[in-house]
């Protein structure tokens, strides 16, 4: 399975990853990248995302397709979210699901 969206609210985090597991994978890999208060001691209040939604989509396809080329995961889930994005906020998700563990991390984390 592959995945690739766009959202305009909260991703939803626990429901991706159910859907990503497969029966045949001893591994899901997740990351969450989330907004964080301070960079370099420069607070941040929030962040804001936009983007050309197609352009974006494609290339989100592009990281995914070469993934799976790499890894071969049951399951590749790529999830950006648009507009303002709050503190501790979850702003990207990629979720991975592969019969190992290192396949499911080295996937993930490329």
């Amino acid at each position: 399975m592959k995945k690739i969206e766009l959202v305009d609210g909260p991703i939803a985090v626990d429901a991706i990853v159910k859907e990503c597991h497969d029966e045949h994978c001893g591994a899901v890999s997740v990351f969450l990248g989330t907004t964080r208060r301070w960079t370099r001691g420069v607070e941040t209040a929030y962040l804001e995302y936009d983007a050309y939604r197609d352009m974006a989509i494609a290339k989100m396809h592009e990281l995914a397709d070469e993934a799976v080329r790499r890894w071969n995961p049951q399951c590749v889930v790529i999830v950006h979210r648009l507009g303002r994005v709050d503190i501790g906020e979850a702003s990207v998700l990629i979720a991975v699901a592969c019969p190992h563990r290192a396949e499911a991390l080295a996937a993930c984390h490329w």
